[in-house]
C-alpha cells in the first residue's frame, strides 16, 4: 500500500452538531471556531443546510414551517440553508484563503468521467490556496430519481454509491482524493461499547494490518445504536462507510464537534481513533 497521500484531511460535520438546541438556531460559536482552523490541504464536508434553512424560514414566517410534503420541504429548506452556511464559513475562514462551494450528487461517484472531473477539481484547490466546502446537492435531488438511477447501476452489476448522508459522502471523497486523515465530527465523543454508559468510549480501534482492522471495526459495529436525527443512520453506518477509506490507508477520527480539529488530531481531546497500528 502506498503511503503517498494527496490531501491532508477530509473533515465532515453533522447537521445537529451545528445547531444550538437551546436557541433553535445555528451554533455560530462552533462554525466560527471550525472555520478558523480550515486551510488549504483540507476538504470540508458540511451538513446542516436543510435544518438551518428550516430554522431560518421559521424565523421569517412567525414560527410557521413549510406546508409541503417532507421531500419537497427538504429541498426547499436546503436551498435556503446553503446560502447561510456558505456565508458563515466565508465570514470566519482566514481571508487569505479562497473558499469554494462544491455541491455533489451520487452520480459524481458512480460515473467515471464525473468522478475524475470532481477529483481534479478537488486536487487543484491546495495548489490554488483554496478550501473546498462540500455538501450533497439536496436542492436538485429527488428520491424517486435517485432510487431509479441506483437500480439501473444494480442491474448492470455495479455496486453504486448512493450518498445516503454526508458520512458516506465524506468517506467517498476521502477515497477519491486519497486523504491522510478522515475526521467525522458529530454530537458525541466517538464510538461507545455501551451507548448508555458515557464511560465506555472506545479510544482506539486498530489492527496489525487492514484485514484485522476491518474485523475489529465490525466487532464494534455490533454495539452501535441510535442516531442524532430523523433519517440519520447512526454510529453503525459511520463505521460501515469508513471501511473504504481505511482500506485506502487513511486514519479515521470520530469525535465531538465541541473540540477543535487540532486537539482531536493531536489526541488532546477524546475521540475514537481508527487505523492500522
Amino acid at each position: 500500500m502506498s503511503n503517498k497521500f494527496d490531501i491532508e484531511l477530509v473533515g465532515k460535520i453533522g447537521s445537529m452538531a451545528l445547531i444550538n438546541d437551546k436557541y433553535k438556531d445555528m451554533d455560530y460559536n462552533i462554525i466560527a471556531r471550525l472555520s478558523r482552523e480550515l486551510r488549504p490541504g483540507y476538504i470540508w464536508v458540511t451538513s446542516g443546510a436543510a435544518e438551518i434553512g428550516r430554522l431560518d424560514y421559521m424565523k421569517r414566517n412567525n414560527g410557521r414551517e413549510l406546508d409541503e410534503e417532507d421531500e419537497n420541504s427538504k429541498v426547499d429548506y436546503s436551498a435556503q440553508g446553503q446560502a447561510i452556511l456558505m456565508s458563515n464559513y466565508r465570514q470566519f475562514t482566514d481571508s487569505r484563503y479562497s473558499l469554494r462551494q462544491i455541491l455533489v450528487e451520487h452520480t459524481h461517484f458512480n460515473d467515471g468521467m464525473k468522478r475524475e472531473h470532481l477529483k481534479e477539481l478537488l486536487l487543484r484547490c491546495p495548489r490554488q490556496n483554496a478550501i473546498p466546502i462540500i455538501n450533497y446537492n439536496d436542492p436538485v435531488s429527488y428520491d424517486e430519481i435517485v432510487k431509479f438511477e441506483i437500480q439501473q447501476y444494480s442491474k448492470m452489476g455495479v455496486k453504486a454509491v448512493q450518498c445516503v448522508d454526508n458520512d458516506e459522502t465524506a468517506s467517498q471523497i476521502a477515497c477519491l482524493v486519497k486523504t491522510k486523515r478522515l475526521l467525522i465530527m458529530t454530537g458525541v465523543d466517538g464510538i461507545y461499547s455501551d451507548f448508555s454508559d458515557k464511560n465506555s468510549l472506545v479510544r482506539n480501534i486498530s489492527g496489525k494490518d487492514v484485514y484485522e482492522l476491518i474485523e475489529n471495526v465490525e466487532h464494534f459495529q455490533t454495539s452501535c445504536q441510535g442516531s442524532s436525527r430523523k433519517g440519520a443512520n447512526g454510529a453503525w453506518a459511520k463505521l460501515e462507510y469508513i471501511k473504504a477509506p481505511l482500506k485506502n490507508g487513511a486514519e479515521v477520527f470520530i469525535a465531538n464537534s465541541a473540540y477543535s480539529i487540532e486537539d482531536i488530531l493531536s489526541g488532546k481531546a477524546p475521540s475514537t481513533r481508527i487505523g492500522v497500528k
